[in-house]
């Protein structure tokens, strides 16, 4: 039998062999990154995802796009927020869909088909689905694979050798999505998670390209203290002492890659 099964959308009856998946788009003054996004989740074949759309209060035109699109978007609001994870916190508390996956303003999921093959090729029964990540430029022109690499078999503990998985090719069950911690105002994603994994061993790697990252954007804008919060992370769940040692490989492999690629 065919994975997907008869649709009437209208009716917004839906097969339990297509659960939902909540797809949470964070923006904020982005008029010339948002349209792309939209278009890329509204182009996706899978028939059971749940769009939902934060606006931090735009002013700069990026509301009139969402407006455009608001037939076929199934939740979006526009208000001032505390900053990037307030506002992905308001994404989880309106998805209703059994994974979350965030894919920010600029970024992509990475073919129409992608979220199509997660569940076709690996099944619905895990709590936890990632994969790689594709860097693009401001063309959306292909820059490589991200530095840090997904390890084979995931755990809360790969964690200790940094971000390996990017926050934008990781599906968390709505069930194990906690709140962002707003103590972590650059880089709450480690720490949720780290968090995440805890609380399950239904991780599946699906070995394929989940999302564009869009290179040059806000996380490399505040590098500094997004290391210094994900250092702090660390320390809270590895410990002090094994934290300080791990860092001494991840600097170097860093160095080694910018030197060799001249980015990060």
């Amino acid at each position: 039998m065919d994975f997907y099964t008869k649709i009437e959308k209208n009716n917004n009856i839906v097969s339990n062999k297509t659960p939902k998946v909540s797809v949470i788009t964070v923006v904020y003054n982005a008029v010339d990154l948002l349209e792309r996004t939209i278009l890329n989740i509204l182009a996706q074949t899978y028939p059971n995802i749940e769009y939902i759309i934060i606006d931090g209060g735009s002013k700069d035109g990026s509301l009139d796009i969402i407006k455009k699109y608001t037939n076929q978007i199934d939740n979006w609001i526009s208000e001032p927020d505390q900053g990037l994870y307030d506002a992905m916190n308001k994404g989880i508390n309106m998805a209703t869909g059994s994974w979350v996956w965030f894919i920010n303003a600029g970024d992509m999921i990475y073919s129409e088909d992608t979220t199509a093959r997660i569940f076709n090729e690996f099944g619905t029964e895990g709590d936890i689905y990632y994969g790689d990540t594709m860097l693009v430029d401001n063309l959306y022109q292909e820059i490589g694979l991200r530095r840090l690499r997904p390890p084979k078999t995931l755990t809360w503990k790969s964690f200790q050798k940094g971000m390996l998985v990017c926050h934008q090719s990781i599906l968390v069950s709505r069930k194990l999505a906690d709140l962002y911690d707003m103590k972590y105002p650059h880089s709450a994603d480690f720490d949720w998670v780290i968090k995440a994994l805890k609380k399950t061993d239904k991780i599946i790697n699906v070995n394929m390209i989940l999302s564009a990252f869009l290179d040059g954007g806000q996380s490399k804008k505040t590098i500094k203290p997004s290391l210094r919060e994900r250092f702090d992370s660390m320390r809270i769940h590895y410990g002090l002492i094994p934290s300080v040692i791990r860092h001494v490989p991840i600097a170097f492999r860093f160095f080694v890659f910018y030197f060799r690629n001249k980015r990060f």
